[in-house]
């Protein structure tokens, strides 16, 4: 067994020799070989193996490389993005267009005047007439229609003021136009029409029948009735508003204008001309 074992002996070289020798190498033009390099001894194996070995071993493995994006992923990511300010500019956009169509409406011209104290009044009326004065219970307005039956205002305000039991009462049957074409109204045939004349009064009266003559039913307001008696400044309009002129005497105050007589009590209507 003793004789299997091999050994390994490293000599320490004396400094004093390794200079000597050194010098002698140095002379020869040989390589120089440091005192601490001769003084270490040789090994039979290197370490860097284990070294290397134990670093690979100590460097912890990396996360796995990521999976490439789907075609649709890819694209999405690749597409231009909209810019901010862009997107603040389109989110303000229907208000914008809401806005825009607002303004380019007409802006309505509130009636003032007759007229426009007539569009109030009238809500009474709409009941039996109808809202637009399209009739009902009521003759209808629209069309002329009641322009054609009333030729003259001041048989129409004598009419609402008065009402048809009034009219049947004293034996008038046609408070407007007789020769009326399409036929005369008769007084009382679509049902009561109530008197106005307790509750209204001359000039609200009056601002009703020139809603109903010119608002709904088409009278031309370039005429000379309507100056006279329906504009916003129509001189027998603020007479009976002021309280100046009544439907008694209206007719004598404006008697260079051709008024009729109104008066309290039924007269028979008269013809166009």
């Amino acid at each position: 067994m003793l004789g299997r074992l091999s050994f390994t002996f490293v000599t320490e070289i004396p400094e004093h020799l390794l200079k000597r020798s050194q010098s002698r190498r140095g002379e020869a033009g040989g390589d120089a070989v440091s005192p601490a390099a001769a003084a270490t001894p040789a090994t039979t194996q290197s370490a860097a193996p284990a070294v290397a070995a134990s670093k690979a071993a100590a460097v912890p493995a990396g996360p796995p490389p990521a999976k490439p994006d789907i075609p649709v992923v890819a694209a999405y990511k690749a597409r231009k993005k909209i810019p901010v300010w862009a997107m603040v500019t389109l989110s303000i956009l229907p208000l914008w267009a809401f806005l825009y169509v607002i303004a380019l409406r007409p802006v309505p011209v509130k009636a003032t005047g007759p007229l426009g104290a007539g569009t109030k009044l009238y809500t009474g009326c709409a009941a039996c007439h109808g809202d637009a004065g399209q009739g009902g219970i009521g003759y209808a307005f629209t069309n002329g229609s009641v322009i054609a039956t009333f030729p003259h205002i001041e048989d129409q305000l004598r009419w609402v003021a008065l009402g048809s039991d009034a009219y049947r009462n004293a034996g008038v049957d046609i408070a407007g136009d007789p020769n009326r074409e399409g036929g005369a109204h008769i007084a009382g045939a679509l049902g009561v029409m109530p008197n106005q004349a307790p509750t209204l009064t001359d000039a609200q009266i009056l601002a009703v029948v020139c809603h109903e003559r010119y608002a709904l039913g088409g009278g031309d307001e370039a005429s000379a009735e309507f100056a006279l008696w329906c504009a916003t400044d129509a001189p027998v309009y603020l007479a009976l508003e002021a309280g100046t002129a009544s439907f008694d005497n209206v007719h004598e105050q404006f008697a260079a204008d051709g008024v009729l007589e109104i008066g309290r009590v039924p007269l028979a209507g008269t013809t166009a001309g």
